[in-house]
């Protein structure tokens, strides 16, 4: 059986009129903490639900998902598929 690192999405929601600006922004300080602190990152993006919420996300392996958690604090987590 094959022990594989589940990789951890972290997701910031942003509302109103500003949100999709908001979350792109966001996905750049994702990306410069990320390089800082020497972050594997399989993955960051934002996505617009609506004209008033979007969100930005940062895709890392398990093991380092504590790091940005708590230096960030994002609003959610999922197990990224």
């Amino acid at each position: 059986m094959e022990n594989k690192t589940r990789n951890i999405r972290l997701i910031w929601d942003f509302r109103g009129e500003d949100a999709e600006k908001t979350a792109i922004h966001h996905e750049i300080h994702l990306k410069q903490f990320a390089q800082k602190e020497n972050i594997e990152v399989i993955e960051t993006g934002v996505e617009h639900e609506t004209e008033l919420f979007s969100f930005a996300f940062i895709t890392v392996p398990e093991p380092q998902m504590k790091i940005v958690r708590d230096a960030l604090i994002p609003h959610r987590g999922e197990i990224a598929e």
